[in-house]
């Protein structure tokens, strides 16, 4: 349940005990209230006709009586009770308080059917009681429609309270959602987001310090890719010391290969660097048109595998594919899997790169050979896991590419004998969906591949 829910909820029961504990009483006080006065007025009537029954013999105080009924006003049934046993006016039995009140005692007793009140008046002749009878009705006389009033103001009462709560709610969950809605942002790559401060003071500090840590990790990663770029630049110098080594070389074609081999590494730096000032939201948000990748780093290796005599099969894929991945880290990722094949297999070591589209969104992108396949080494995706023929990373590589887009990469051994390598790459956010038409720029040939070794 939401938080505005919960405090429209917590309002709501809070309110309504309120309203219960007071208008509960209120009710039935009310109630009270008119039953007294229904009594009361019961009371007055039997004390008005009491006193006019007067007479000297039993056959005269009973046609006193009857005419004093006759002429008595008011909306209650009389009966007198003679002393004699006669009964006069409304018919009604003797009750237990009737019997009492002919002790002489004036009471009030409840009924079955209501209230009856007993005036008691003695004489010579002995006592008459003059029973006053009070239906349920004339007891709650009045009572509904203060009871109604009384439910009506407490809806009232509550649905103020639920306004309230809702601005109440409002005020906190909105400045919350804006902090929902940055992290979002900073989870897709977004780093320059900011949220203004409000609300409550407790999100009004978490406002500040979100702000505090996008900026940290802004000015972290910018200063990361700024030392990345440094160290690519400073590759130069033995670089360049590097190709005027192979300039002083006789001509010949091991001239040649270590001149390209020299490009290649010096484009390489160009891309790193490149890459490394790439703005961090692309490096982190982007997405791109797989299938477009792999077609132009297939045909970029496809030369150096005629060359080497090696079979390269590749099956077009079924339109484009948005992942979300970089065209750069993807090509980056492909290429250090089809280098892995180049330097771990002999030449004439035929692969295949599919492309095919992954359930759920994304692509599902293989890479296998048909070599003698991975080492039996549990720790070959292990980051920097290598031998002295190989750095450790190149898989790894493939598999932070593919973890950071929602996949993961897997490996397996073909029925054949040789390695299969398994990257699955998820979809591209709404927001870089776009990017699913970008294209992969082409690198330079890497440098030949050195003597077979341990595949990382």
């Amino acid at each position: 349940m939401r938080l505005k829910a919960r405090l429209r909820l917590l309002v709501a029961v809070t309110t309504s005990l309120v309203l219960v504990a007071f208008l509960v009483p209120l009710g039935l006080l009310v109630r009270d209230v008119a039953a007294e006065r229904a009594t009361n007025a019961a009371l007055r009537q039997a004390e008005t006709v009491a006193p006019q029954l007067r007479g000297g013999d039993p056959a005269a105080l009973r046609d006193g009586a009857a005419r004093v009924l006759a002429d008595a006003p008011g909306d209650f049934p009389l009966t007198v009770y003679l002393s004699d046993g006669t009964v006069l006016g409304e018919s009604a039995p003797i009750s237990p308080a009737v019997e009492l009140a002919r002790t002489g005692r004036s009471l009030t007793a409840n009924t079955r059917d209501g209230r009856e009140v007993l005036v008691a008046r003695g004489g010579p002749e002995g006592t008459t009681v003059v029973r006053a009878a009070v239906s349920r009705a004339q007891l709650r006389t009045g009572v509904a429609p203060v009871w109604a009033v009384l439910g009506l103001l407490g809806l009232l009462l509550l649905g103020l309270s639920l306004l309230v709560a809702d601005r109440l709610a409002r005020s906190i969950t909105a400045p919350m959602d804006r902090l929902v809605a940055m992290t979002q942002r900073l989870g897709g790559g977004d780093l320059s987001g900011r949220v203004t401060p409000q609300g409550p003071p407790e999100v009004r500090q978490i406002a500040g310090a979100l702000n505090t840590l996008s900026g940290r990790i802004q000015r972290l990663l910018s200063a990361e890719r700024e030392y990345v770029a440094d160290l690519s630049h400073q590759l130069r110098t033995p670089l360049t010391a590097l190709r005027l080594g192979i300039e002083a070389l006789p001509a010949s074609e091991e001239r040649e290969r270590l001149n390209a081999a020299a490009d290649a590494m010096q484009q390489e730096i160009t891309r790193m660097i490149r890459e490394a000032r790439r703005p961090v939201r692309e490096g982190i948000g982007a997405g791109c048109d797989a299938s477009d990748v792999v077609r132009s780093r297939v045909a970029f290796w496809s030369p150096l595998a005629e060359d080497e005599d090696r079979a390269v099969a590749s099956p077009p894929a079924p339109g484009p594919l948005p992942v979300a991945a970089a065209a750069e880290d993807l090509a980056a990722a492909l290429d250090a899997l089809i280098g892995n094949v180049f330097a771990h297999t002999g030449e004439g070591v035929g692969f295949a790169v599919t492309l095919t589209e992954r359930p759920g969104g994304g692509a599902r992108l293989t890479v296998a050979d048909e070599g003698p396949g991975l080492p039996p080494d549990a720790r070959v995706l292990e980051r920097g896991a290598g031998s002295e023929h190989s750095t450790g990373l190149g898989l790894d590589i493939a598999a932070r590419t593919a973890r950071a887009s929602g996949g993961d990469l897997s490996t397996a051994t073909a029925s054949g004998g040789g390695a299969v390598i398994t990257l699955d790459l998820g979809p591209p956010p709404m927001s870089t969906a776009s990017a699913a038409s970008s294209t992969a720029p082409l690198r330079p040939a890497a440098p030949s591949p050195p003597p077979a070794a341990p595949r990382t």
